[in-house]
């Protein structure tokens, strides 16, 4: 099941190889993390996570210094589905740079920095309540 979240080859028909983002088609809420990686819906995914109403997808980003509009393109995508976006900053809490809180209010979105686990924490209850939520999350170890 690991393997979904994982970047995967697929033999089409016709002999050639699609690689694909990791992405799991849903909203679930995130188990456990740490070890660099995060848990949810019985499996495990290596590496940063962004959560949208579309699903849970990889996120290349492994530090609050990589922090840029394009690095949010998913989420500003979406923004019609999402009221507040937590951003896990790794250990602990980084501020977001000034350009990306605009852009995010001029989009609607209410954006929360905070450390990775409060912001997994936090996640897991407003999804609870079934709430608009994002969740960009660095893995931490």
């Amino acid at each position: 099941m690991a393997k979904r979240l994982q970047r995967r080859k697929r033999r089409l028909r016709d002999g050639t190889m699609e690689i694909r983002d990791a992405h799991f088609p849903g909203r679930a809420p995130l188990e456990a993390y740490g070890n660099g990686g995060f848990r949810f819906a019985g499996m495990s995914h290596r590496g940063s996570l962004l959560c949208v109403p579309s699903g849970i997808y990889g996120w290349d980003v492994s530090d609050a210094s990589a922090f840029t509009p394009e690095a949010f393109q998913k989420v500003l995508e979406e923004q019609a589905d999402i009221e507040v976006l937590l951003v896990g900053t790794g250990k602990e809490l980084r501020p977001l740079p000034a350009e990306l809180k605009t852009l995010f209010r001029e989009a609607g979105i209410l954006s929360d920095p905070m450390s990775t686990g409060a912001a997994l924490r936090t996640f897991n209850v407003l999804l609870s309540e079934d709430r608009a939520v994002a969740a960009a999350l660095i893995a931490v170890d």
